[in-house]
């Protein structure tokens, strides 16, 4: 395998590098010489969470590193250690379990992540000898990059076209096939509520499909929202609000990168992807506020908000996905400002119909330290979403739980009897954080994967 940035697989000019947890630091620095002991107590090292302490040799030469980790199975407890290492290349000396390995790797690519389609970067980082990379870290690095990558660029080259693209590498890179229903298509092949909410723009919306694995499996169909582009429509957002629209095809992203990694790992498992593309664009032919629009399942839709148009393209993309009769059913968007307010940008809300699948996904992320929160489908709120004129409204004049209400929306399309479950990503990163560069990012993706391996494996 290629190694990924910040990697090397010889480690024979590395210099050393310590991993020590805070309550193990004072036997570890009694071990040291007396040297790097005066450097240390000099610097107040402690091994504190994300600490970094470099010394130098008698000729003042970086001669070797310690770095501080609070839970050493935690990938991003070392996320902050190629920022915060002098450049040149690492070998780590301490004594870690195949767990806390795996997670060192990493967090270690995370944290040397960078976009650079369109800057370089002048720093070096430092590199990691990695001579025996695990396989499946490789995998789901690779796949928390493939998020990052695809929210990170921008529309005018990450649009429904691009996105379709995207779908196509994939496929052909392992043996899976795609079909793609666009434009005017759309409404002969009955998806109208996709079509409804892309028309406007000059890229035609379409419905990608992508199939792989063998029929004896199980089958797992995930559902991604593509908003390559989210104006807010008619009812237009304002500059703040506009100005990072380029994540909102978050949830097709998470779900073609889930594909991806299950592919790739080659579980047991049958996979049906669908991407509902579009751009929700301002144009003479845009839908409207009041009007009523049809959806595939036969469900009237009156549009109460342009904005909330996430879930109107989900509702065409969950029913063609219940037309399979899948043994599961997960979809990934970037769906509502309330999940945000409710738990903040680093938490994702998640919904389930089924208890069982609620436990697992929660269970796995925390074992890989990639959190979700279980938020509940509170049936009577979906007196928030009647219309008088139609069957449902696709949003309502409250602001009070509006990322429940949005996930009631989306259960509506789900065929009775489908286990399913919802997650509500921000598939994005405010600020820089160590292992967290500003920007686009994987939320539960990590925590899904572990959750699938195990069920392909029961």
């Amino acid at each position: 395998m290629t190694l990924p940035a910040g990697f090397i697989a010889s480690a024979d000019a590395a210099l050393p590098l310590h991993v020590v947890e805070k309550s193990g630091f004072a036997a570890w620095r009694d071990a040291q010489p007396a040297p790097v002991q005066a450097w240390l107590d000099a610097h107040r090292f402690d091994a504190g969470t994300a600490s970094a302490q470099s010394w130098a040799d008698a000729d003042g030469r970086v001669a070797g590193a310690v770095i501080g980790v609070e839970d050493a199975h935690d990938p991003l407890a070392y996320a902050h250690a190629p920022r915060a290492l002098p450049a040149g290349d690492w070998r780590v000396v301490s004594e870690l379990d195949g767990g806390a390995r795996r997670a060192l790797q990493l967090g270690w690519g995370l944290g040397c992540y960078r976009f650079d389609r369109y800057k370089q970067h002048a720093r070096p980082l430092p590199r990691l000898a990695a001579p025996a990379f695990d396989a499946e870290t490789f995998d789901l690095l690779a796949a928390c990059v493939r998020v990052r990558d695809l929210v990170n660029t921008p529309t005018e080259h990450m649009g429904p076209d691009e996105l379709e693209a995207a779908a196509h590498a994939i496929a052909q890179a392992h043996g899976a096939t795609v079909e793609t229903i666009a434009g005017d298509d759309l409404l002969v092949q009955n998806y109208p509520a996709i079509h409804a909410v892309g028309r406007a723009s000059h890229r035609a919306p379409r419905l990608i499909e992508l199939r792989w694995g063998d029929a004896s499996h199980p089958h797992v169909a995930l559902c991604g929202k593509g908003v390559c582009f989210d104006t807010g429509g008619l009812d237009l957002k304002g500059a703040a609000g506009m100005r990072n629209m380029k994540k909102d095809m978050g949830g097709a992203a998470h779900a073609l990168a889930l594909a991806e990694l299950v592919m790739a790992r080659k579980l047991p498992l049958r996979i049906t992807l669908l991407i509902a593309a579009v751009e929700n664009a301002v144009g003479p032919n845009a839908f409207r506020p009041g009007e009523v629009i049809a959806t595939r399942k036969g469900v009237s839709v009156e549009i109460d908000n342009t904005d909330a148009e996430g879930r109107i393209v989900l509702s065409d993309a969950l029913t063609r996905a219940c037309e399979l009769a899948p043994d599961l059913l997960l979809d990934f968007a970037t769906l509502t400002g309330a999940a945000r307010i409710a738990l903040g940008p680093d938490l994702p809300a998640m919904y389930a119909n089924d208890e069982t699948v609620a436990h697992d996904w929660l269970a796995a992320g925390q074992h890989v330290r990639d959190p979700l929160w279980r938020m509940p489908l509170w049936r009577p709120y979906l007196r928030y979403l009647t219309s008088g004129i139609a069957d449902l409204a696709n949003s309502s004049n409250t602001s009070m739980a509006g990322s429940v209400t949005a996930a009631l929306f989306l259960e509506r399309f789900v065929a009775e009897g489908t286990r399913w479950a919802h997650l509500d990503v921000y598939a994005w990163n405010d600020s820089d954080r160590p292992g967290k560069p500003a920007g686009g990012e994987a939320q539960g993706l990590r925590a899904c994967f572990a959750m699938l391996k195990a069920r392909a494996a029961a």
